[in-house]
């Protein structure tokens, strides 16, 4: 029932994304950047962010039909991250599409992300909100957003050769991922009337739905279907997992050679070593042990103190989890079977 109620504004809030990118695109003469934009967008996603602002606002007693500027900005700047990902991830499809640098080349995907980066504060500004209301949530896009960028930067740093645990691999995704799901809770708060210090207690639960969020998506990534050009494209990259993590940690045995494959350069990887990790993730109790620590931080995001004062957002908070867990519910339950 939490998303339920929100669904008729969603159609609200892609119009006016497209039609944000497509403002302004004439100063320069003819400039294909909105199209870009448009095209990105246009290979859909479930719009999370989106749907969490709005189901944050109606939660939180505010009409969710005058928070659609603010879950377009939220999903403008999240989508702004989705293409420069795929550039620095080497990814070539999105949603079983092109993506925008594989198409286009980096150069315009990087102008098209970084136009997508700020058209946020304009969705905020064309608003109408008070002065007060529009400093607030044009500093909250500046802060999660520059908290996205180190997460990034801090993610794209860890190496299996050095990683030692889980604690530095939560510390950078809960910069590059969770920070996009505290940021619409945090603005809907502030459209409610919230001080700055009630926001962020209002928003902190889902900092941990977020973390749960990256480690469903690494699951997805080796075990489902991601839309991507190859399965188990995490690996071909060499990106530090959480399944890696986790592999190292209870498999030091496997530390060399799994080492070695995500050293190796993406063009020259071995799919038969790729293989070899998917099946050992899944051989040794890794993937269930993955599993249980997405069970472990879903109970930490449903368990805040903050929540006990606001339990219509709970209910988002539970409805948005299983929206997450979705896609790997089938491996969830094997995995608890197992």
């Amino acid at each position: 029932m939490a998303f339920e109620r929100i669904e008729k504004h969603l159609g609200a809030v892609e119009a006016l994304m497209c039609a944000r990118a497509e403002q302004g695109a004439g100063v320069a003469g003819d400039e294909p950047l909105a199209d870009l934009i448009n095209e990105h967008l246009g290979t859909g996603g479930k719009r999370l962010r989106a749907r969490l602002a709005l189901a944050a606002a109606d939660a939180l007693g505010h009409d969710p039909a005058t928070a659609v500027p603010w879950a377009a900005a939220c999903e403008m700047l999240h989508n702004a991250t989705l293409v420069h990902d795929d550039l620095q991830d080497g990814d070539t499809q999105r949603r079983g599409k092109p993506t925008l640098w594989a198409k286009y080349g980096a150069a315009q995907a990087i102008n098209a992300g970084d136009l997508m980066w700020q058209l946020p504060y304009l969705l905020v500004i064309d608003a109408g909100h008070t002065a007060d209301i529009t400093t607030r949530l044009c500093e909250a896009l500046a802060h999660f957003g520059s908290v996205v960028i180190r997460g990034q930067s801090a993610e794209l740093g860890l190496s299996a050769s050095t990683v030692t645990g889980r604690a530095a691999y939560l510390s950078a995704i809960k910069g590059k991922t969770s920070a996009l799901f505290e940021l619409p809770v945090f603005g809907a708060a502030t459209l409610g009337g919230c001080g700055q210090p009630a926001a962020r207690a209002i928003a902190s639960p889902f900092s941990a739905l977020g973390a749960m969020f990256q480690l469903q998506d690494d699951v997805l990534d080796l075990f489902g279907e991601k839309g991507r050009a190859q399965s188990g494209s995490d690996l071909f990259e060499g990106k530090v997992s959480a399944l890696v993590v986790e592999h190292l940690s209870r498999i030091p045995e496997d530390r060399d050679r799994l080492c070695a494959l995500l050293e190796e350069a993406r063009d020259t990887t071995s799919p038969t070593e790729v293989d070899w990790a998917i099946k050992r993730f899944r051989q040794t109790g890794t993937l269930s042990a993955v599993c249980m620590w997405i069970d472990e931080l879903s109970t930490v995001a449903i368990s805040a103190e903050s929540l006990i004062a606001q339990p219509a957002l709970k209910d988002v908070l539970l409805a948005l989890r299983e929206l997450i867990l979705e896609p790997i519910a089938d491996i969830m339950q094997a995995a608890a079977v197992g």
